[in-house]
Protein backbone atom coordinates (compact mmCIF):
# COMPACT_ATOMS: atom_id res chain seq x y z
CA UNK A 1 0.00 0.00 0.00
CA UNK A 2 1.61 3.43 -1.17
CA UNK A 3 0.24 6.68 0.80
CA UNK A 4 -2.23 8.52 -1.42
CA UNK A 5 -1.27 12.10 -2.27
CA UNK A 6 -2.52 14.25 0.68
CA UNK A 7 -0.38 17.25 1.26
CA UNK A 8 0.23 18.06 4.87
CA UNK A 9 -2.77 20.43 5.11
CA UNK A 10 -5.28 17.97 3.22
CA UNK A 11 -3.95 15.46 5.95
CA UNK A 12 -5.27 17.72 8.78
CA UNK A 13 -8.03 18.62 6.91
CA UNK A 14 -9.03 14.77 6.44
CA UNK A 15 -8.77 14.41 10.03
CA UNK A 16 -10.97 17.51 11.21
CA UNK A 17 -13.50 16.04 8.54
CA UNK A 18 -13.50 12.95 9.79
CA UNK A 19 -14.27 14.45 13.31
CA UNK A 20 -16.75 17.29 12.48
CA UNK A 21 -19.44 14.99 12.37
CA UNK A 22 -19.11 14.38 15.85
CA UNK A 23 -19.37 18.33 16.89
CA UNK A 24 -23.19 18.50 16.20
CA UNK A 25 -22.17 22.18 14.62
CA UNK A 26 -23.60 23.85 11.50
CA UNK A 27 -21.50 23.10 8.31
CA UNK A 28 -21.15 26.87 7.71
CA UNK A 29 -19.66 27.12 11.47
CA UNK A 30 -17.19 24.38 10.26
CA UNK A 31 -16.22 25.46 7.25
CA UNK A 32 -15.09 28.90 9.20
CA UNK A 33 -13.54 27.08 12.13
CA UNK A 34 -11.55 24.98 9.40
CA UNK A 35 -10.40 27.28 6.90
CA UNK A 36 -7.12 29.24 6.79
CA UNK A 37 -8.01 33.17 8.25
CA UNK A 38 -5.41 34.71 6.51
CA UNK A 39 -2.03 33.48 4.70
CA UNK A 40 1.44 36.28 4.83
CA UNK A 41 3.44 34.46 1.53
CA UNK A 42 6.82 36.78 1.33
CA UNK A 43 9.72 37.18 -0.67
CA UNK A 44 12.24 40.27 1.26
CA UNK A 45 15.97 40.72 0.22
CA UNK A 46 18.94 40.19 2.53
CA UNK A 47 21.99 41.73 2.04
CA UNK A 48 24.43 38.45 3.04
CA UNK A 49 27.55 41.04 3.63
CA UNK A 50 28.99 44.25 3.44
CA UNK A 51 30.52 43.27 -0.13
CA UNK A 52 26.76 43.58 -1.57
CA UNK A 53 25.69 40.36 -1.82
CA UNK A 54 22.12 40.13 -1.66
CA UNK A 55 19.92 36.94 -1.78
CA UNK A 56 15.72 36.60 -1.98
CA UNK A 57 14.29 35.09 0.60
CA UNK A 58 11.24 33.51 0.82
CA UNK A 59 9.34 33.27 4.27
CA UNK A 60 5.58 32.77 5.43
CA UNK A 61 3.57 33.99 8.49
CA UNK A 62 0.15 32.14 8.22
CA UNK A 63 -2.51 32.98 10.78
CA UNK A 64 -5.16 30.18 10.99
CA UNK A 65 -7.58 31.51 13.16
CA UNK A 66 -8.64 34.43 15.43
CA UNK A 67 -11.56 33.06 17.51
CA UNK A 68 -9.10 34.59 20.23
CA UNK A 69 -6.30 36.71 20.49
CA UNK A 70 -3.75 36.90 19.82
CA UNK A 71 -2.57 34.12 17.22
CA UNK A 72 0.55 31.78 18.59
CA UNK A 73 2.61 29.26 16.67
CA UNK A 74 6.48 28.52 15.84
CA UNK A 75 8.55 30.12 13.05
CA UNK A 76 10.75 27.59 11.64
CA UNK A 77 13.53 27.99 9.38
CA UNK A 78 14.20 24.78 6.67
CA UNK A 79 14.44 24.34 2.71
CA UNK A 80 11.26 22.37 3.45
CA UNK A 81 8.95 25.35 4.33
CA UNK A 82 6.12 25.75 1.88
CA UNK A 83 2.75 27.46 2.18
CA UNK A 84 1.03 24.14 2.55
CA UNK A 85 3.01 22.98 5.40
CA UNK A 86 2.73 25.94 7.19
CA UNK A 87 -1.07 26.45 6.59
CA UNK A 88 -1.44 22.72 8.03
CA UNK A 89 1.30 23.69 11.54
CA UNK A 90 -0.85 26.79 11.84
CA UNK A 91 -3.99 25.05 11.78
CA UNK A 92 -2.76 22.25 14.27
CA UNK A 93 -2.04 25.01 16.54
CA UNK A 94 -5.42 26.34 16.51
CA UNK A 95 -6.91 22.43 18.09
CA UNK A 96 -3.42 22.09 19.74
CA UNK A 97 -4.54 25.39 22.23
CA UNK A 98 -8.29 24.79 21.93
CA UNK A 99 -7.61 21.20 23.42
CA UNK A 100 -4.79 22.26 26.23
CA UNK A 101 -6.58 25.23 27.14
CA UNK A 102 -4.69 28.35 26.56
CA UNK A 103 -6.38 31.55 24.88
CA UNK A 104 -4.62 31.41 21.58
CA UNK A 105 -5.61 31.21 18.34
CA UNK A 106 -3.42 29.31 16.17
CA UNK A 107 -0.62 30.31 13.73
CA UNK A 108 3.05 29.51 12.43
CA UNK A 109 5.74 30.89 10.35
CA UNK A 110 8.58 29.71 8.07
CA UNK A 111 11.17 30.83 6.45
CA UNK A 112 12.92 29.06 3.16
CA UNK A 113 16.53 28.25 4.20
CA UNK A 114 19.28 25.81 5.43
CA UNK A 115 20.55 27.88 8.88
CA UNK A 116 23.89 25.69 8.63
CA UNK A 117 24.28 26.81 5.66
CA UNK A 118 24.48 30.94 7.01
CA UNK A 119 26.56 32.50 9.40
CA UNK A 120 25.32 33.59 12.65
CA UNK A 121 25.82 37.26 11.23
CA UNK A 122 23.57 36.13 8.12
CA UNK A 123 21.10 34.20 9.97
CA UNK A 124 20.22 37.79 12.15
CA UNK A 125 20.10 39.47 9.50
CA UNK A 126 17.14 37.40 7.52
CA UNK A 127 15.53 37.50 11.28
CA UNK A 128 15.30 40.58 11.88
CA UNK A 129 14.44 41.36 7.72
CA UNK A 130 11.82 38.81 8.61
CA UNK A 131 10.55 40.36 11.53
CA UNK A 132 10.39 43.67 10.09
CA UNK A 133 7.69 42.35 7.38
CA UNK A 134 5.71 40.94 9.98
CA UNK A 135 5.67 44.38 11.69
CA UNK A 136 4.94 46.01 8.37
CA UNK A 137 1.90 44.06 7.91
CA UNK A 138 0.77 43.84 11.63
CA UNK A 139 1.47 40.08 11.99
CA UNK A 140 3.13 40.30 15.04
CA UNK A 141 2.57 41.40 18.18
CA UNK A 142 1.06 40.79 22.31
CA UNK A 143 -2.06 41.18 21.44
CA UNK A 144 -2.24 40.58 17.67
CA UNK A 145 0.09 37.31 17.18
CA UNK A 146 2.95 35.80 18.86
CA UNK A 147 5.76 33.94 17.32
CA UNK A 148 8.15 31.26 19.35
CA UNK A 149 10.58 28.57 18.29
CA UNK A 150 10.25 25.60 16.02
CA UNK A 151 12.33 23.53 13.77
CA UNK A 152 15.48 25.60 12.83
CA UNK A 153 15.03 28.28 15.59
CA UNK A 154 15.65 28.72 19.63
CA UNK A 155 16.08 31.33 21.78
CA UNK A 156 19.23 33.35 20.03
CA UNK A 157 16.33 33.81 16.85
CA UNK A 158 13.63 35.18 19.42
CA UNK A 159 15.97 37.30 21.17
CA UNK A 160 15.85 39.06 17.60
CA UNK A 161 13.01 39.16 16.79
CA UNK A 162 12.29 40.74 20.18
CA UNK A 163 14.44 43.47 19.89
CA UNK A 164 13.79 44.22 16.48
CA UNK A 165 10.14 44.62 17.29
CA UNK A 166 10.74 46.85 20.37
CA UNK A 167 13.06 48.97 18.10
CA UNK A 168 10.66 49.63 15.93
CA UNK A 169 7.96 49.83 18.31
CA UNK A 170 9.80 51.68 20.90
CA UNK A 171 8.14 52.34 24.13
CA UNK A 172 5.46 49.44 23.73
CA UNK A 173 5.24 48.27 27.64
CA UNK A 174 4.24 45.09 26.74
CA UNK A 175 6.79 44.60 23.75
CA UNK A 176 8.66 41.65 25.65
CA UNK A 177 5.72 39.65 25.09
CA UNK A 178 5.59 39.80 21.09
CA UNK A 179 7.07 36.66 21.00
CA UNK A 180 7.79 32.94 23.58
CA UNK A 181 10.15 30.72 23.95
CA UNK A 182 13.40 33.37 24.46
CA UNK A 183 16.56 33.04 26.70
CA UNK A 184 15.58 33.33 30.56
CA UNK A 185 17.76 36.64 30.62
CA UNK A 186 16.03 38.34 27.93
CA UNK A 187 12.41 38.38 29.73
CA UNK A 188 11.84 34.07 28.77
CA UNK A 189 11.16 31.66 31.64
CA UNK A 190 12.60 28.83 33.13
CA UNK A 191 11.57 25.57 32.50
CA UNK A 192 10.68 26.35 28.64
CA UNK A 193 13.42 24.44 26.86
CA UNK A 194 12.23 21.61 28.83
CA UNK A 195 8.41 22.10 28.17
CA UNK A 196 7.64 19.85 24.91
CA UNK A 197 9.51 16.88 26.09
CA UNK A 198 8.37 17.06 29.82
CA UNK A 199 4.22 17.43 28.21
CA UNK A 200 5.35 14.63 26.42
CA UNK A 201 6.42 12.51 29.42
CA UNK A 202 3.36 13.81 31.30
CA UNK A 203 1.09 13.20 28.16
CA UNK A 204 2.39 9.80 28.43
CA UNK A 205 1.99 9.14 31.71
CA UNK A 206 -1.36 9.86 32.07
CA UNK A 207 -2.16 7.58 29.14
CA UNK A 208 -0.49 4.93 30.94
CA UNK A 209 -2.86 5.38 33.94
CA UNK A 210 -6.07 3.88 32.94
CA UNK A 211 -6.23 0.56 33.47
CA UNK A 212 -9.03 -0.43 30.97
CA UNK A 213 -7.80 1.41 28.22
CA UNK A 214 -4.14 -0.62 28.44
CA UNK A 215 -6.07 -3.78 29.16
CA UNK A 216 -6.88 -3.17 25.35
CA UNK A 217 -3.57 -2.80 23.94
CA UNK A 218 -2.03 -5.26 26.52
CA UNK A 219 -0.17 -3.23 28.78
CA UNK A 220 -0.08 -2.66 32.78
CA UNK A 221 -0.66 1.00 33.87
CA UNK A 222 2.20 2.72 35.09
CA UNK A 223 5.58 4.08 33.37
CA UNK A 224 7.78 1.91 35.82
CA UNK A 225 9.48 -0.80 33.49
CA UNK A 226 8.06 0.01 30.40
CA UNK A 227 10.15 0.56 27.20
CA UNK A 228 10.61 3.33 24.87
CA UNK A 229 12.38 4.37 21.05
CA UNK A 230 12.84 8.04 20.49
CA UNK A 231 12.95 8.96 16.99
CA UNK A 232 14.76 12.35 16.54
CA UNK A 233 17.59 13.44 19.35
CA UNK A 234 16.49 17.17 19.04
CA UNK A 235 15.22 19.26 21.86
CA UNK A 236 11.95 17.77 22.32
CA UNK A 237 13.07 13.87 21.85
CA UNK A 238 16.41 14.80 24.06
CA UNK A 239 14.04 15.73 27.54
CA UNK A 240 11.49 13.23 26.78
CA UNK A 241 14.10 10.47 27.18
CA UNK A 242 15.82 12.09 29.87
CA UNK A 243 12.98 12.92 31.88
CA UNK A 244 10.67 9.44 31.18
CA UNK A 245 13.87 7.49 32.92
CA UNK A 246 14.60 9.85 35.64
CA UNK A 247 10.97 10.43 36.76
CA UNK A 248 9.48 7.70 35.38
CA UNK A 249 11.74 4.86 35.15
CA UNK A 250 11.05 4.08 31.70
CA UNK A 251 13.83 2.19 30.01
CA UNK A 252 14.87 3.54 25.98
CA UNK A 253 16.27 0.90 24.35
CA UNK A 254 16.41 2.53 20.98
CA UNK A 255 17.21 5.77 19.39
CA UNK A 256 16.79 7.10 15.89
CA UNK A 257 18.58 9.51 13.86
CA UNK A 258 19.79 11.17 10.54
CA UNK A 259 23.02 9.56 11.00
CA UNK A 260 21.53 5.83 12.23
CA UNK A 261 20.00 3.87 14.43
CA UNK A 262 21.17 2.58 17.90
CA UNK A 263 20.02 -0.19 20.19
CA UNK A 264 20.62 -1.76 23.76
CA UNK A 265 17.55 -3.91 25.22
CA UNK A 266 18.87 -3.48 28.24
CA UNK A 267 18.59 0.89 28.24
CA UNK A 268 20.40 3.25 27.05
CA UNK A 269 21.89 6.31 29.35
CA UNK A 270 20.42 9.63 27.37
CA UNK A 271 22.47 11.51 29.38
CA UNK A 272 25.76 9.76 27.86
CA UNK A 273 24.49 9.75 24.67
CA UNK A 274 23.93 13.33 24.46
CA UNK A 275 27.28 13.53 25.42
CA UNK A 276 28.68 11.18 22.65
CA UNK A 277 27.07 13.13 20.21
CA UNK A 278 28.36 16.47 21.09
CA UNK A 279 31.86 15.14 20.64
CA UNK A 280 30.99 12.70 18.03
CA UNK A 281 28.65 14.34 15.95
CA UNK A 282 26.89 10.83 15.82
CA UNK A 283 24.58 8.51 17.96
CA UNK A 284 26.74 5.26 15.70
CA UNK A 285 28.84 3.51 17.79
CA UNK A 286 27.63 4.60 21.15
CA UNK A 287 29.78 1.94 24.01
CA UNK A 288 26.96 -0.36 24.60
CA UNK A 289 24.74 -0.04 21.36
CA UNK A 290 24.34 -2.05 18.50
CA UNK A 291 24.11 -0.18 15.10
CA UNK A 292 20.69 -0.79 13.27
CA UNK A 293 20.90 -1.49 9.48
CA UNK A 294 19.40 1.94 8.50
CA UNK A 295 18.65 4.86 10.22
CA UNK A 296 14.59 4.15 10.19
CA UNK A 297 14.82 0.79 11.93
CA UNK A 298 14.92 1.75 14.82
CA UNK A 299 10.92 2.68 14.62
CA UNK A 300 10.56 -1.33 13.80
CA UNK A 301 11.72 -2.47 17.28
CA UNK A 302 9.60 -4.66 19.70
CA UNK A 303 8.64 -1.91 22.81
CA UNK A 304 6.28 -0.44 24.19
CA UNK A 305 6.19 3.67 23.49
CA UNK A 306 7.65 4.69 20.44
CA UNK A 307 8.04 8.58 19.88
CA UNK A 308 9.00 10.25 16.70
CA UNK A 309 10.10 13.33 17.75
CA UNK A 310 11.41 14.58 14.29
CA UNK A 311 9.65 15.85 11.27
CA UNK A 312 6.09 14.91 9.70
CA UNK A 313 5.27 11.57 7.83
CA UNK A 314 8.10 9.63 9.60
CA UNK A 315 5.92 6.33 9.76
CA UNK A 316 3.88 5.90 6.30
CA UNK A 317 2.24 3.34 3.88
CA UNK A 318 5.82 1.86 3.86
CA UNK A 319 6.78 0.94 7.46
CA UNK A 320 3.56 1.44 9.33
CA UNK A 321 2.85 -2.35 8.91
CA UNK A 322 6.62 -3.17 10.42
CA UNK A 323 5.64 -0.76 13.56
CA UNK A 324 5.32 -2.84 16.77
CA UNK A 325 4.84 -0.36 19.38
CA UNK A 326 1.79 -0.45 21.56
CA UNK A 327 1.73 3.55 21.98
CA UNK A 328 2.84 5.99 19.76
CA UNK A 329 3.15 9.18 21.02
CA UNK A 330 2.92 12.20 18.15
CA UNK A 331 5.98 14.34 19.53
CA UNK A 332 6.81 15.88 16.25
CA UNK A 333 3.82 17.42 14.15
CA UNK A 334 1.99 15.20 11.85
CA UNK A 335 4.60 11.95 12.23
CA UNK A 336 2.36 9.63 11.25
CA UNK A 337 0.35 9.56 7.64
CA UNK A 338 -3.60 8.93 7.42
CA UNK A 339 -2.28 5.41 5.51
CA UNK A 340 -0.27 4.62 8.02
CA UNK A 341 -3.01 5.37 10.90
CA UNK A 342 -5.44 3.19 9.49
CA UNK A 343 -2.64 -0.04 9.51
CA UNK A 344 -1.89 1.38 13.03
CA UNK A 345 -5.24 0.78 14.52
CA UNK A 346 -6.40 -1.80 13.27
CA UNK A 347 -3.49 -3.52 14.83
CA UNK A 348 -4.95 -1.83 18.27
CA UNK A 349 -2.02 0.93 18.96
CA UNK A 350 -3.22 3.71 20.54
CA UNK A 351 -2.19 6.90 18.86
CA UNK A 352 -1.66 9.84 20.96
CA UNK A 353 -2.07 12.85 18.68
CA UNK A 354 0.18 15.34 17.72
CA UNK A 355 -1.99 18.12 18.77
CA UNK A 356 -2.33 16.71 22.76
CA UNK A 357 0.98 15.51 23.19
CA UNK A 358 3.26 17.73 21.99
CA UNK A 359 1.32 21.16 23.52
CA UNK A 360 4.13 21.38 26.57
CA UNK A 361 5.60 23.85 24.30
CA UNK A 362 2.68 26.32 23.80
CA UNK A 363 1.67 25.85 27.32
CA UNK A 364 4.83 27.31 29.05
CA UNK A 365 4.88 29.67 26.23
CA UNK A 366 1.55 30.88 27.72
CA UNK A 367 3.03 31.23 30.87
CA UNK A 368 6.11 33.24 29.38
CA UNK A 369 3.69 35.76 27.72
CA UNK A 370 1.77 36.42 31.31
CA UNK A 371 5.21 36.84 33.05
CA UNK A 372 5.89 39.36 30.29
CA UNK A 373 2.49 41.07 30.36
CA UNK A 374 2.77 41.29 34.53
CA UNK A 375 5.98 42.21 34.32
CA UNK A 376 6.60 40.02 37.16
CA UNK A 377 8.68 36.60 37.99
CA UNK A 378 6.65 33.51 38.93
CA UNK A 379 6.62 32.97 42.67
CA UNK A 380 8.45 36.41 43.28
CA UNK A 381 5.74 37.60 45.67
CA UNK A 382 4.37 34.90 47.66
CA UNK A 383 7.78 32.44 47.80
CA UNK A 384 9.50 33.79 50.96
CA UNK A 385 5.81 34.03 52.66
CA UNK A 386 4.81 30.51 51.94
CA UNK A 387 8.47 29.22 52.96
CA UNK A 388 7.90 31.30 56.06
CA UNK A 389 4.67 30.01 57.40
CA UNK A 390 5.26 26.24 56.64
CA UNK A 391 8.78 26.72 58.49
CA UNK A 392 5.86 28.20 61.56
CA UNK A 393 3.65 25.52 61.31
CA UNK A 394 6.53 22.69 61.49
CA UNK A 395 7.98 24.73 64.46
CA UNK A 396 4.82 24.02 66.41
CA UNK A 397 4.21 20.42 64.92
CA UNK A 398 7.98 19.48 66.29
CA UNK A 399 7.39 21.65 69.91
CA UNK A 400 4.11 19.52 70.76
CA UNK A 401 5.23 16.11 69.48
CA UNK A 402 8.85 16.50 69.99
CA UNK A 403 10.19 15.21 67.33
CA UNK A 404 13.47 16.14 65.03
CA UNK A 405 13.72 16.68 61.38
CA UNK A 406 17.20 16.32 59.49
CA UNK A 407 17.72 19.95 56.94
CA UNK A 408 16.74 18.24 53.99
CA UNK A 409 13.37 16.79 55.52
CA UNK A 410 12.99 20.60 57.25
CA UNK A 411 13.40 21.85 53.31
CA UNK A 412 11.55 19.62 51.86
CA UNK A 413 8.43 20.79 53.94
CA UNK A 414 8.86 24.08 54.28
CA UNK A 415 10.38 25.37 50.49
CA UNK A 416 8.24 27.84 49.05
CA UNK A 417 7.75 27.24 45.22
CA UNK A 418 10.01 29.50 42.10
CA UNK A 419 9.24 29.99 38.67
CA UNK A 420 10.14 26.48 37.55
CA UNK A 421 7.88 24.87 40.54
CA UNK A 422 5.14 26.69 39.36
CA UNK A 423 5.60 26.23 35.78
CA UNK A 424 6.03 22.22 35.78
CA UNK A 425 3.27 21.99 38.16
CA UNK A 426 0.75 24.35 35.78
CA UNK A 427 2.08 22.16 32.66
CA UNK A 428 1.54 18.92 34.49
CA UNK A 429 -1.95 20.08 35.36
CA UNK A 430 -2.63 21.46 32.14
CA UNK A 431 -1.72 17.79 30.24
CA UNK A 432 -3.40 15.97 32.67
CA UNK A 433 -7.08 18.38 32.52
CA UNK A 434 -6.53 18.07 28.53
CA UNK A 435 -6.25 14.35 28.32
CA UNK A 436 -9.18 13.72 30.58
CA UNK A 437 -11.51 15.76 28.36
CA UNK A 438 -10.40 14.23 24.69
CA UNK A 439 -11.19 10.91 26.70
CA UNK A 440 -14.34 11.82 28.34
CA UNK A 441 -15.19 12.83 24.78
CA UNK A 442 -14.04 9.22 23.36
CA UNK A 443 -15.97 7.25 25.99
CA UNK A 444 -18.95 9.45 25.76
CA UNK A 445 -19.53 8.52 21.82
CA UNK A 446 -18.91 4.86 20.76
CA UNK A 447 -18.94 5.82 17.39
CA UNK A 448 -15.94 7.85 18.07
CA UNK A 449 -13.14 5.84 16.46
CA UNK A 450 -10.00 6.74 17.83
CA UNK A 451 -8.09 9.27 20.35
CA UNK A 452 -7.44 11.69 17.73
CA UNK A 453 -10.89 11.96 16.60
CA UNK A 454 -11.74 12.20 19.59
CA UNK A 455 -9.34 15.11 20.20
CA UNK A 456 -10.26 16.95 16.93
CA UNK A 457 -13.74 16.41 18.46
CA UNK A 458 -13.10 18.08 21.50
CA UNK A 459 -11.12 21.24 20.09
CA UNK A 460 -13.87 21.51 17.73
CA UNK A 461 -16.28 22.13 19.98
CA UNK A 462 -14.64 24.28 22.36
CA UNK A 463 -13.69 26.69 19.22
CA UNK A 464 -17.68 26.54 17.82
CA UNK A 465 -18.91 27.51 21.48
CA UNK A 466 -16.31 30.82 20.85
CA UNK A 467 -17.50 31.23 18.26
CA UNK A 468 -21.73 30.85 18.83
CA UNK A 469 -20.71 33.50 21.89
CA UNK A 470 -19.48 35.68 20.56
CA UNK A 471 -21.43 35.41 17.34
CA UNK A 472 -20.55 36.39 13.11
CA UNK A 473 -20.57 39.89 13.02
CA UNK A 474 -21.03 42.72 10.50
Amino acid sequence: MADKHYSFFEGVVKNFDKAAPYSELTEGLLEQIKACNSIFAMKFPVRLNDGGDVEVIEAYRVQHSNHRMPTKGGIRFSMDVNQDEVMALAALMTYKCAVIGVPYGGAKGGVKIDPKKYSVEQLERITRRYTAELVRKNFIGPGLDVPAPDYGTGPREMAWIMDTYMTLKHGEMDGAGCVTGKPVEQNGIVGRAEATGRGVFYGIREALSYEDDMKKIGLTTGTQGKTMVIQGMGNVGSHTGLISIAEGGIKVIGVAEYEGSIHNPDGIDIAALLEFRKKTGSIVGFPGTTTLEHRGAALELECDILVPAALENQINADNASKIKAKIIAEAANGPVTPEAEEVLLKRGCLIIPDMYINAGGVTVSYFEWLKNLSHSTFGHMEKRFTSNRYNNMVDLILQMTGKELSPAQRALLTNGADELDLVRSGLEESMIQAYQGIRKTWQADPNIPDLRTAAFVYAIKKIGADYLAMGIWP
